[in-house]
């Protein structure tokens, strides 16, 4: 923790030079309150600070519960902590925003309060229990709002839905009909415990499946294999399906993300109606007319960047408002999903068919689950953004007090877009489109949800009045030798984005660690780089030239993983073959000795090219 506080303190004095203040006595309360709380207050009081600043943005001034433990200034609402960056953005007597804030004193406290919000540290068994317990309450109230009976709300859902997907709903039916859909596996962990080429011989398969997507179809190269292979393939009936298993991971401090790691079968074919979902949605056309996709640039899954450009705007014209949702993917119910699909039955059938029905959760052991899946799924992250995309249009629909047509949803392009639970609604929206979200059982973050002021954030972007107020955050403890690889990957990154901010002083620092981990050099390099180096708007200088490709080569180092061993021969090893991508053969040649996600990365120097 020592390191930390000191990247505190050189990143504090640089930005008290940019905002022409002190912030010694602020430091000075960093070591006192860290020396009683440990690192707890840079991870959690700090971030927590944060949010008040952030709430007093939005509402135009500092109000009594505001920055609770911290001691205010002499005259006046605000804190002494920060209090010469924060004096430069409000008043001090009044607490009520200037007319004319200092936009770097509102990036220097958002950089000084959430650099260490993300850190990965694992939390506490006791803030883990509870996120377990809060993930089995919400299941509970989820359950409960299903049987609430609504069919006025629901009858509008399901007719706003179609309106919005009916072209993607049934392009994506068609393929289903037509057998043209193509499965995959995902990197990750399994709850059945199969890594890496080991996947590509499952043999358990749920009934449920089996009507839809039957065994032989999508796990042999072909029906000749299945004579050899079939009579070792599990199928298992609904009471005996595999449940979902409930893991932990870091998130913050504060608390953990919760994820729930699905069965190889199940995960398999989520892939197949995910890929399918994702190329409808973020089409220009679609279906066999191709006919103009409505929803497009609405909804996203692979760029973060139109999210961020529209916050950027409505910081600046405050005509765009930003929501955020606590517990999105766990609060979109079955219910839901039902009525969504409710006009394409085969579609419908499919996507609960891959749904998993069970968890197994620590402490709790297996329940039923009343949600749709949590994060984990593939089939998650498409759902839920279909489902809050029509609880939007419903809510501007219910503030035009008229049936929504196709030319107004055409008319809201570049006004609404969801990102996962990242949302952007017109501002004049906002009542009646959070009003529909209530109604649906969500919960809007009111702490991460801005309309009012001119501070606007989404999916990873934060704005004040058109200026990009984004803070720099370490996600990891800064390492002290190189067998902490990720450690040191982590660093250098770290390093770029303090230098593509601009803080050169903190910047230099960091330069100065990394030169003590990197003997053999730290070179200037392009992004594209194998070499884990410095970015830099000087240019990379070449060290020699390679004699076989008169190419230029820097020395530095290079992050090599070591995947783990997966042999994969015979049916496995031609059904891989048979779901490849693409035309070009595999990156990797011993694809089929070694494959999965790296357990261990080494660092080594390496003579490469700079780009």
């Amino acid at each position: 923790m020592k390191s930390l506080k000191i990247l505190w303190r050189v990143a504090a004095d640089e930005l008290a030079a940019w905002c022409h203040t002190s912030a010694t006595q602020d430091y000075n309360t960093v070591l006192s309150r860290t020396e009683h709380e440990g690192e707890s207050f840079l991870t959690i009081t700090l971030p927590a600070f944060a949010k008040d600043f952030e709430r007093s943005l939005d509402a135009g001034q500092v109000d009594s519960n505001s920055f609770a433990g911290f001691h205010l200034q002499r005259k006046g609402p605000l804190p002494r902590f920060l209090g010469g960056f924060l004096n430069q953005v409000f008043d001090p007597r009044t607490g009520r925003l200037l007319d004319q804030p200092n936009i770097d004193c509102i990036f220097a406290v958002r950089q000084l309060t959430m650099m260490f919000g993300k850190i990965l540290l694992p939390c506490s068994d006791e803030r883990v229990e509870d996120a377990i317990k809060g993930y089995i309450e919400c299941e509970k109230e989820v359950a409960r709002i299903a049987k609430i009976d609504a069919p006025e709300l629901y009858s509008q859902f399901r007719r706003v839905a179609t309106l919005l997907f009916g072209d993607c709903f049934s392009h994506v039916e068609n393929q289903l009909h037509n057998g043209e859909i193509r499965p995959k596996h995902g990197p990750g962990a399994t709850a059945d415990g199969l890594r890496g080429n080991s996947k590509f011989d499952q043999r358990e398969w749920p009934i449920r499946l089996e009507k839809l997507f039957p065994f032989g179809d999508y796990i042999f190269p072909n029906w000749r294999y299945a004579s050899e292979s079939l009579g070792d393939v599990h199928f298992l009936e609904p009471g005996a399906e595999r449940p979902v298993k409930v893991i932990t991971v870091p998130k913050t401090l504060k608390t953990p993300r919760i994820i729930a790691v699905e069965p190889t079968c199940m995960q398999y074919m989520q892939q197949a109606l995910c890929r399918e979902f994702v190329v409808s949605f973020e089409s220009d056309r679609v279906g066999k007319n191709s006919r103009r996709n409505l929803i497009e640039g609405q909804i996203g899954f692979s760029d973060q960047v139109p999210n961020r450009l529209l916050a950027a705007e409505g910081s600046l014209t405050g005509e765009l408002a930003t929501l955020d949702l606590s517990e999105a993917s766990d609060r979109v119910s079955i219910g839901h999903v039902e009525n969504l699909l409710c006009n394409w039955p085969l579609l419908r059938e499919a996507v609960m068919a891959t749904r998993s029905s069970k968890a197994q959760v620590p402490g709790w052991g297996v329940i039923t689950l009343s949600k749709f899946a949590s994060m984990g799924s593939a089939l998650t992250f498409p759902i839920e953004a279909a489902v809050f995309l029509t609880a939007v249009y419903m809510g501007i629909e219910n503030g035009l007090n008229r049936r929504i047509t196709r030319k107004d949803v055409e008319s809201h392009s570049g006004r609404v877009r969801v990102y996962g639970d990242d949302i952007i609604v017109p501002v004049d929206s906002v009542c009646s489109v959070n009003q529909v979200l209530e109604l649906l059982g969500f919960k809007v973050n009111t702490g991460k949800s801005y309309w009012n002021g001119k501070f606007r954030e989404s999916c990873g972007g934060d704005y004040y009045d058109g200026v990009d107020v984004t803070p720099v955050r370490v996600r990891r403890d800064l390492p002290s030798s190189l067998t902490d690889a990720q450690g040191v990957m982590s660093l250098v990154a770290l390093r770029n984005l303090f230098y593509l901010q601009g803080m050169w002083e903190t910047t230099k620092w960091l330069d100065d660690r990394i030169g003590r981990l990197f003997p053999r050099g730290f070179p200037i390099v392009e992004p594209t780089s194998p070499l884990l180096g410095r970015t830099s708007f000087l240019g990379y200088q070449a060290e020699r030239v390679c004699s076989e490709l008169h190419r230029p080569l820097v020395r530095g180092y290079v992050a090599i993983p070591r995947t783990p061993n997966s042999k994969l021969d015979g049916v496995g090893a031609l059904l891989k073959w048979f779901l490849k991508e693409g035309e070009e053969p595999f990156i990797d040649p011993n694809h089929l000795e070694r494959q999965g996600r790296p357990l261990i990365v080494d660092i080594k120097s390496r003579w490469m090219p700079p780009y």
